[in-house]
């Protein structure tokens, strides 16, 4: 095994949202809820009260936030209701402004621009499925349990958390049972990943969203299972260990739809490179884990540092994350 994230195929059950269905949106908060201790739910509505976009379990949604950051939360309510996005927000101890934002000014009845949904965490059919939740962690696989449910799969969750009082939407696991086993960390220890996934099981698939140690260690708990096995959803980036060592060349990018060239300098991305020319890409995160600024390669091969790519797709070379990427040569081609 290499050392790259196991990561499920990417393909969604909902077709990507065409460029026209990303453009910000202006929705309203309906309901604000305090779930647990640090986590708010909102649900978020049109103002005319018409339909949102349709979505699939796994997929998250972009807060334009009035501080100008933008951040991406994890849509957890039901994907049959096109009335509502519901989203769950843990106020980070050390927030950079995106989650106190959300805590400190969202009330009931507060206006928020957001774009999406984008699935990049996608629940695939299977005979058995084994969830693994860490704190916030939950709010993707909530709608991922029900949807097993409802395929009438096997399935079973182990759900980690400080306390008790700080893991969120227990009520809406409470009818599963024995299903699901909710370990707090100051009553349990650490999960029992070994137990828990155990060996390899045919027909099996392994979904994790937590904290980056807890998915380290479902790797490693997953590193004798058939690759694709575990599918994951990461809060923060990987960065490759080699990754700012290597960023001492320039190369050149040539935008295909122009027919321009930049010129990328060390140290800059793709991406700010190609705002400063004033060329409209999309983006997020800037940390090459949303997805957002996923763009065609046409010649060239990039070096990829993002933290969403699987195995294949980095060996296939057909497309790269222009906020954190860069190129293996002189030269890019991308369909820009």
């Amino acid at each position: 095994m290499t050392s790259q994230p196991l990561q499920a195929p990417r393909a969604p059950e909902v077709p990507q949202p065409s460029p026209t269905d990303r453009d910000d949106a202006t929705l309203v908060v309906d309901t604000r809820v305090q779930v647990a201790d640090g986590v708010v739910s909102l649900v978020l509505r049109r103002p005319d009260g018409g339909p949102l976009p349709a979505w699939a379990p796994g997929a998250h949604i972009d807060l334009l936030l009035d501080n100008g950051l933008i951040r991406q939360y994890s849509l957890c309510g039901n994907p049959g209701d096109r009335a509502a996005w519901q989203i769950g927000v843990l106020r980070e101890p050390e927030s950079r402004g995106g989650s106190s934002y959300v805590h400190d000014r969202l009330r009931e009845g507060s206006a928020v621009r957001v774009r999406g949904p984008r699935n990049n965490f996608p629940l695939r059919p299977a005979e058995h499925h084994l969830f693994i939740a860490g704190g916030v962690g939950i709010t993707p696989i909530l709608a991922m349990v029900e949807a097993a449910e409802a395929a009438g799969a096997d399935w079973r969750l182990l759900y980690g958390g400080r306390t008790r009082g700080s893991m969120a939407f227990l009520d809406r696991l409470a009818p599963y049972g024995d299903r699901v086993s909710i370990r707090p960390q100051d009553e349990f220890g650490l999960l029992d990943l070994a137990a828990f996934i155990g060996k390899p099981l045919q027909g099996t698939l392994v979904h994790a969203c937590g904290p980056e140690p807890l998915l380290r260690a479902a790797q490693e708990q997953c590193a004798g299972w058939p690759a694709g096995t575990l599918g994951v959803e990461r809060f923060a980036p990987v960065r490759p260990p080699a990754a700012e060592a290597a960023s001492a060349d320039s190369f050149e990018v040539v935008l295909s739809r122009s027919g321009r060239t930049l010129t990328v300098p060390p140290h800059r991305s793709v991406l700010e490179v190609a705002e400063e020319a004033g060329v409209p890409v999309l983006f997020s995160c800037r940390e090459g884990t949303c997805g957002t600024c996923e763009t065609d390669v046409l010649e060239g091969t990039p070096d990829h540092r993002d933290s969403l790519l699987d195995e294949d797709e980095r060996a296939t070379g057909d497309t790269m994350l222009i906020c954190v990427s860069r190129s293996c040569g002189p030269r890019l081609v991308l369909d820009l």
